[in-house]
């Protein structure tokens, strides 16, 4: 079985043996779970699956969720993107579909759909839109299958040495670790190396450092549901920059060690808890007790 505690043993094992990441990571995945690769793979390509719904589903939605907080924004966003000529969004009509993807997920997410967490309900929707843009410039199916292993791979050597809760280690463990399997996944899908799918994580990671969980009303709502299209955006850039041949000085595993140390330092009312942040502000205030008054009756 091929180890790998950090994202340096599997960057090395993959460049050693001469194969992308995925393939290490299914390997990984059949020897722990002592199944077949047909089995594993049937089983990434039900949650792509899955995915391409909610996507589907979010891009039209209108409903409002319970709170009334979201719902209808990644229609907005969808509609802009397609504006009459002279028009053309600031970023292009590819990121802003991206991000509206990335919003229909989570909206998806808010009024009780079916997702898939990836790796969190709260960043369910960066992976998907990330591939889904990857979709629409021509990827195959089956890549962006194989592609779900390389993120998948990120996402658990980020849980080992890290966090992905939101409650340990604020929404930089939650959109932080999804903006870069989803910036390591692009990589791995445009061909890039191994060592530049590295380079995209950290590079995308290092630049959501810091980033606070602070959900009003207790809610996976705000700022939640619009943060995902933020991070899709920023994973997306970060992958072209990686792409580019662009490094990061920082290696990714010692951002990953940051990562952990900052999530560690952060107060607890800024990890999830609603009591810090936006969370405590008059409007985010005035709308919890509406909702949980109502609650009351």
């Amino acid at each position: 079985m091929i180890n790998f505690n950090n994202l340096a043993e599997l960057i090395e094992a993959a460049a050693e043996k001469g194969l992308p990441i995925h393939e290490l990571v299914i390997a990984r995945e059949m020897h722990v779970s002592q199944r077949s690769r047909q089995d594993i793979l049937e089983e990434m390509k039900n949650s792509w699956s899955v995915m391409q719904e909610s996507i589907q589903r979010g891009m039209k939605n209108r409903e409002k969720s319970m709170s009334g907080l979201t719902g209808g924004d990644a229609l907005l966003l969808q509609k802009y993107s397609r504006a009459q000529e002279g028009r053309e969004p600031y970023l292009g009509r590819a990121a802003i579909q991206a991000a509206g993807a990335a919003v229909g997920v989570n909206e998806v997410n808010a009024v009780m759909g079916r997702i898939v967490a990836c790796p969190t309900a709260g960043s369910c929707g960066i992976v998907p839109a990330a591939l889904y843009a990857a979709k629409e410039r021509g990827a195959a199916d089956e890549a962006l299958v194989l592609a779900l292993f390389t993120a998948a791979g990120i996402g658990m050597v980020i849980d080992q040495n890290a966090s992905i809760a939101g409650a340990a280690g604020g929404c930089q463990a939650e959109c932080g670790t999804a903006a870069g399997m989803a910036a390591g996944a692009l990589v791995e899908l445009a061909g890039g190396s191994p060592a530049q799918v590295g380079e995209a994580v950290a590079l995308s990671l290092k630049n959501l450092l810091g980033l606070v969980c602070d959900p009003v009303a207790g809610l996976v709502e705000v700022p939640c549901v619009k943060r995902n299209g933020f991070a899709v955006v920023e994973a997306m850039l970060a992958a072209d920059m990686a792409l580019a041949g662009i490094k990061s000085v920082i290696p990714v595993d010692e951002v990953i060690d940051a990562m952990d140390r900052i999530g560690r330092a952060l107060p607890k009312s800024l990890r999830e808890t609603s009591q810090g942040g936006l969370a405590v502000t008059a409007t985010a205030k005035r709308i919890e007790q509406r909702l949980y008054s109502q609650e009351g009756n």
